[in-house]
């Protein structure tokens, strides 16, 4: 019987995460696009830089489970941890994630995120 590799828990993580970080910039996106902020433009383009790379990551990601027949579907969730599935051929492993475990690394990956983002766009903001 065929076992997850362990080396691809890393990108099967990140087929969790990456939707997540995801939902977050669309949702901020749309706070800012509905709040009275004098320079929206400066806030829009700093999330859409990092939603980009974001998604060009997830692209990745993807490829690389339907590359290795792996695939992700989340399960069960209560108040304290979230059910993920990790199949792979004929096998499928359960993995429990912490929920606080979750939030704490989206807001890592938000950080590092806008890190990128925010020197990328530095050199545009510096030529306008």
């Amino acid at each position: 019987m065929a076992h997850v590799p362990i080396e691809a828990v890393p990108t099967l993580e990140a087929a969790i995460y990456l939707p997540m970080v995801l939902d977050v910039l669309d949702n901020d996106f749309a706070v800012i696009d509905a709040g009275e902020f004098k320079l929206k433009y400066r806030y829009f383009h700093l999330i859409d830089k990092a939603r980009n790379n974001v998604h060009e990551d997830f692209k990745k990601t993807k490829a690389y489970l339907h590359r290795h027949q792996l695939k992700v579907v989340r399960g069960n969730s209560d108040e304290l941890f979230t059910e993920y599935y990790f199949h792979y051929q004929q096998a499928m492993e359960v993995r429990r994630y912490s929920n606080i475990r979750l939030r704490n690394k989206i807001e890592n990956l938000l950080e590092y995120y806008f890190k990128h983002a925010l020197y990328e766009v530095k050199e545009v903001w510096h030529s306008e």
